[in-house]
Order: structure tokens, then C-alpha cells, then sequence
């Protein structure tokens, strides 16, 4: 890998950006479909946006 800090490859079970993504785009995506499906879509989407400014906020 060109530019890598590593010398020849990445270890094994490092979390990348695209590692992640591909873990967390299905898990929000079945987790966003079950609250539809059961009617707490809404209440779902508050926890996220909570999360989300609390996460915010201890990262500052």
C-alpha cells in the first residue's frame, strides 16, 4: 500500500472507514425498517439525533 504506515499490509482486524461503514449502513437500515414496522420510528430517530448530539458534545 502507497503511503501506508504499514509495511506491507494493514493488520488483520483493523477498523477502517469502510470497514465500518459496511458494518453500520445494514445494522441502522434493519434497525430504521424494525421501527417502522412496529410504529417507533419517531422515537427511534430522537435516540439517534440524541446519541448523536451527545456524541457531538464529548467530542468538543
Amino acid at each position: 500500500m502507497p503511503g501506508s504506515p504499514y509495511l506491507e499490509e494493514p493488520p488483520k482486524d483493523l477498523l477502517t472507514w469502510p470497514v465500518l461503514l459496511r458494518l453500520m449502513i445494514p445494522t441502522f437500515s434493519i434497525l430504521a425498517i424494525a421501527s417502522w414496522w412496529m410504529g417507533y420510528l419517531l422515537e427511534f430517530l430522537i435516540l439517534l439525533t440524541i446519541t448523536g448530539a451527545v456524541l457531538f458534545v464529548v467530542r468538543r
